[in-house]
């Protein structure tokens, strides 16, 4: 089993990137060949793919991901991930941090957060790798007076491309639209605050809407309920950490917010089915 750290490791972004922005656009094939690639890590941003050709293989938060061209899909900076293999693979990608990006935009992509790889059509696929070619030729106009701004806005576009494109797989009736937008508050709200707040009530507060309104609201339009996401996140968490860290259960439950570390272990079982020290030894490296 490889060493375990006290923390997950966080990837920055290259000493030659603007400011917070990086952009690449490269063929691979096979290995990653890179240990910051290849282990598992956080990146110090929003993280943006698109697939051109080929496939990229990932794992992210457990789960392996086939990245077959034409797609796109984007990583929350929580989200713990590795690059398993790329096969004759052409990948567009960008990572940009949260003050670079848009108000707007960064609540978005928070309610989104996490999602799935997304196939794209070949004439999408044009317009989002014309604009990423702009964003890469901009971000080598390092003289320009305005250099950091211009390149700023442009992936901007580019990153407001990809939230329009998730948000029309999902087209809500006017109906629900309610719901969809109170629930991507809450999934902001837990985001933030799901190691010191657990009741579905202080969300509630929060948001200015009575539990039983948020509650609706949630699980109509994911089909669970607040409680459930609350521990689902919380659980997520316990597992990236018993994983990809050294620290103890006991370190672990304090880190999530929870002094009673009996009742914490139960709410893993609950979850899991089984307890934290059995999930760490079953996914032992």
């Amino acid at each position: 089993m490889s060493k375990k750290t006290n923390h997950i490791p966080v990837n920055k972004l290259p000493q030659e990137s603007c400011r917070g922005i990086m952009m690449m656009r490269e063929s691979f094939n096979g290995s990653p060949n890179s240990e910051q690639v290849e282990r598992s890590h956080r990146d110090g941003g929003y993280t943006f793919i698109i697939q051109e050709k080929g496939k990229t293989i990932i794992e992210i938060d457990f789960q392996t991901h086939h990245i077959e061209a034409t797609a796109v899909i984007f990583l929350h900076p929580h989200q713990v991930h590795r690059v398993i293999a790329f096969e004759d693979a052409m990948i567009s990608t960008w990572i940009i941090t949260e003050e670079n990006l848009r108000p707007e935009y960064l609540s978005l992509l928070e309610g989104l957060a996490p999602v799935q790889v997304m196939a794209v059509t070949q004439e999408t696929l044009a317009v989002l790798t014309e604009t990423v070619a702009l964003c890469i030729k901009l971000s080598e106009q390092k003289t320009e007076v305005l250099y950091h701004s211009i390149l700023k806005e442009s992936v901007n576009t580019l990153v407001t491309q990809i939230i329009s494109h998730y948000l029309a797989l999902s087209k809500p009736s006017e109906h629900h639209a309610r719901f969809e937008d109170i629930t991507r508050e809450f999934k902001t709200a837990l985001e933030k605050h799901y190691k010191s707040t657990k009741k579905p009530s202080e969300y509630a507060a929060q948001m200015n809407l009575s539990p039983s309104y948020l509650n609706e609201c949630v699980k109509a339009a994911t089909g669970k309920s607040v409680s459930s996401h609350i521990r689902q996140r919380v659980v997520l968490e316990a597992k990236r950490l018993l994983y990809h860290s050294g620290k103890s259960v006991k370190e672990i439950a304090g880190e999530l917010g929870y002094d009673d570390y009996s009742y914490f272990t139960r709410l893993f079982n609950k979850v899991v089915s089984m307890t934290p020290i059995a999930f760490r030894d079953k996914n032992r490296e």
